[in-house]
């Protein structure tokens, strides 16, 4: 929205508040407060005929929730961002907002930063939507119509990412990339869940020193999924706030889980969390297959042995038969040792897919790591090693951006 003031409506039901908010935001040369309404039902008045960018709401009001009208705003103006405002930090009111659609959830008075960052980022998916919307309009009707049709009304177009990181080749690390990926993803303004899909020999809950009764199977045989039920299955990693969902107990187990089953956690956690991280087996297995294929991001990992190498090159073959785009793909070389003459550039010349991503062999802080169960992001951000995984973490979230910007999920299977 370069050169554009973003548009906010404030939305709560004593004046003293509205009028707090409004003066803190006077304040910002790049916003603008379009108008205030005292109650829910006035709010989805005022943003059908003010168009706001965001709605900054409060939760509790007399004559309609502030849920009830981010789930209304939303299904009339999906391009409307909702940033839920509460005096309650309560984790079910939350999950509820988020599950109506809202972007952001604070605490009510928030700090002046922490608003303004999440009213921009709020902003930044505003456009994103509108620029969705334009190119819907430019379509036939018989295809807008289509797309309209098939989208359920209480589903959220600002759902969350989902990142699969995957090597054909065994011994790679992928389980290491993963969680310490999921880590680097995760904040107070994007929540992150890491499913462990291996699983037969799953060992992401092993990597956080975690154990917990519930698994994927568990939650697999349940019907209807609600944020008590998966609350209940997660486990919660103390030291970071990341959630986990790991992969059976026991190798027999893993017939419990279905692919069909598995997309269906899955599309249920992108709607609580920011990004869904998902580690997977090198064995291209119907969950497999079905983590890759609803991918937003594949982060795509080598090293510098040729059998990894080849079976990289079959991999991305493979995406072009089943019509995934590489667009999708962020190729990383793991393990990467400066004494080997292999070097990133020659393979991705070689494999025509340019490596986006070099994580170095750091033996020294990586297997310590994994043998404490403390992943190496928890203490060793500025380690080599820990740089180089939030400099992957940028790149995921820069692909993201740049894949919504274009206005288009790209196609899958």
């Amino acid at each position: 929205m370069a050169g554009e003031k973003i548009r906010v409506l404030i939305v709560d039901d004593i004046a003293e508040t509205r009028e707090n908010i409004k003066k803190l935001l006077q304040f910002e040369g790049d916003v603008e407060v379009v108008g205030s309404a005292r109650s829910g039902k006035e709010a989805i008045q005022l943003s059908q005929e003010l168009d706001p960018d965001v709605a900054l709401m409060d939760i509790n009001m007399p004559d309609m929730d502030g849920i009830s009208a981010t789930e209304a705003i939303r299904e009339k103006s999906p391009h409307v961002q909702v940033i839920i405002l509460s005096v309650q930090g309560d984790q079910n009111y939350m999950r509820r907002a988020m599950l109506a659609g809202a972007r952001d959830f604070l605490t009510k008075p928030p700090m002046g930063d922490e608003l303004i960052s999440a009213i921009r980022r709020a902003a930044e998916m505003a456009r994103v939507e509108r620029s969705k919307m334009t190119s819907v309009k430019g379509l036939p009707a018989s295809v807008g119509g289509v797309a309209s049709a098939m989208m359920p009304a209480n589903m959220s177009l600002t759902r969350g990412k989902i990142i699969t990181v995957y090597s054909p080749k065994g011994g790679v690390g992928t389980t290491t990339v993963a969680v310490n990926l999921s880590l680097a993803l995760h904040n107070d303004d994007t929540r992150v869940v890491i499913v462990d899909a291996n699983l037969q020999y799953g060992d992401v809950a092993v990597f956080f020193n975690e154990q917990g009764r519930n698994t994927i199977a568990e939650l697999a045989q349940r019907g209807d999924l609600d944020p008590e039920i998966v609350d209940s299955t997660l486990m919660k990693h103390a030291a970071t706030g990341v959630h986990i969902l790991a992969a059976p107990s026991r190798p027999e187990q893993a017939d419990k889980v279905s692919a069909e089953q598995f997309l269906n956690i899955v599309d249920y956690l992108r709607q609580l969390y920011a990004y869904v991280v998902i580690d997977t087996s090198s064995y291209l297995g119907d969950v497999a297959v079905a983590a890759i294929d609803t991918s937003d991001v594949i982060v795509l990992l080598t090293n510098q042995d040729i059998p990894a190498i080849k079976n990289a090159r079959l991999f991305l073959d493979l995406m072009q038969t089943l019509g995934i785009p590489r667009e999708r793909v962020l190729f990383a070389m793991n393990k990467f040792d400066k004494r080997i003459s292999i070097t990133a550039e020659k393979v991705g010349e070689n494999l025509k897919q340019e490596v986006a991503a070099i994580l170095p062999l750091d033996d020294r802080v990586v297997i310590p790591a994994v043998n404490r169960g403390v992943p190496f992001m928890v203490d060793g951000k500025a380690q080599p090693i820990g740089r180089a995984i939030l400099g992957l973490a940028e790149k995921v979230r820069a692909r993201v951006t740049e894949l919504d910007a274009q206005g288009d999920r790209l196609p899958k299977r």
